[in-house]
């Protein structure tokens, strides 16, 4: 039941979504990251996040690439969801990607751009040169230019333009692994991703209390809007963990839901067989779980 006085949320676009979060609630933290899956290293508030998305927008918006499609090769991480944001700010649909570890990752990638059009990549200072160097080894691949997002933007904030978009725009597109064939692509909008987000709110009944904890990849279905976008729709915090920190130690999922006493987290069936054989009954006894339900 919606509390008296309190504003009514029923945004339109992802972009509405997140700047009525950090007008209402700006100071209440977002996302936590956990590099290791144990040490908070970064935490970004509604309105942190809300300015990075200004900034990174307005620099997408100073080289004319609304409209156009931007692919996002960045480590799992908050700088990864800065620069999605920055997208839907900027009316740039994203095409959520990983970093290309080989050669086989590469003929992935070329096959998502050729699909995609995708005419620039966004990554971080710490991965340019490397993904660069291997692009430029790829005739098909040496024309795309890239760009680094989490570089300093101070200022650019105040140049962003509120796109010019409704629910039909396209928010980004989601491929397939291309495990077996070449990658496929679906066309999401903000009016889907809209619905999707207040199912898994009806569905969960999770509100702006509620705290999630999720290791799943920010290129991955659950990890991305099930996850990390559910939490910005319901104004709710969710404590996330690179994917290799799980699985080097699967306890760091419960000891995390332990910590903050959190209500949602979970994951592929193999999770909890993990959690299961891959921890000890001394590990699991200092364990505080009943806030997951």
């Amino acid at each position: 039941m919606r509390r008296k006085n309190e504003p009514v949320f029923d945004p339109r676009t992802l972009v509405e979504a997140l700047t009525l979060r950090a007008e209402n609630m700006g100071d209440k933290v977002l996302y936590t990251y956990l590099a290791d899956g144990e040490v908070e290293t970064s935490q970004f508030t509604f309105s942190i996040m809300d300015k990075k998305a200004r900034q990174i927008a307005a620099r997408l918006q100073e080289l004319g690439l609304a409209g156009e499609r931007a692919l996002l090769l960045f480590q799992p991480g908050i700088e990864y969801m800065a620069a999605f944001y920055g997208c839907l700010y900027a009316g740039v649909i994203a095409v959520p990607a990983y970093p290309p570890r080989n050669n086989r990752n590469l003929t992935r990638l070329e096959a998502v751009i050729d699909d995609s059009e995708a005419t620039i990549a966004l990554t971080s200072t710490s991965l340019i040169k490397k993904i660069q160097s291997m692009f430029s080894e790829v005739e098909e691949l040496k024309h795309i230019p890239f760009e680094a997002t989490d570089v300093d933007l101070d200022g650019y904030e105040e140049k962003w333009r509120q796109p010019d978009i409704s629910g039909d725009y396209l928010a980004f597109l989601q491929y397939t692994s291309g495990s077996t064939g070449n990658p496929k692509g679906v066309m999401l909008s903000h009016g889907n991703l809209l619905h999707n987000l207040s199912m898994i709110t009806k569905g969960f009944h999770v509100d702006e209390n509620s705290v999630g904890v999720i290791w799943l990849p920010p290129y991955h279905d659950m990890g991305l809007i099930g996850g990390l976008l559910e939490a910005m729709y319901i104004g709710g915090h969710v404590v996330y963990m690179p994917p290799a920190a799980f699985l080097q130690r699967p306890i760091r999922m419960l000891e995390a839901i332990s910590k903050y006493k959190a209500q949602i987290s979970g994951g592929p069936n193999f999770t909890y067989d993990l959690l299961v054989n891959k921890t000890t009954p001394e590990q699991r006894e200092g364990l505080d779980l009943r806030s997951w339900t």
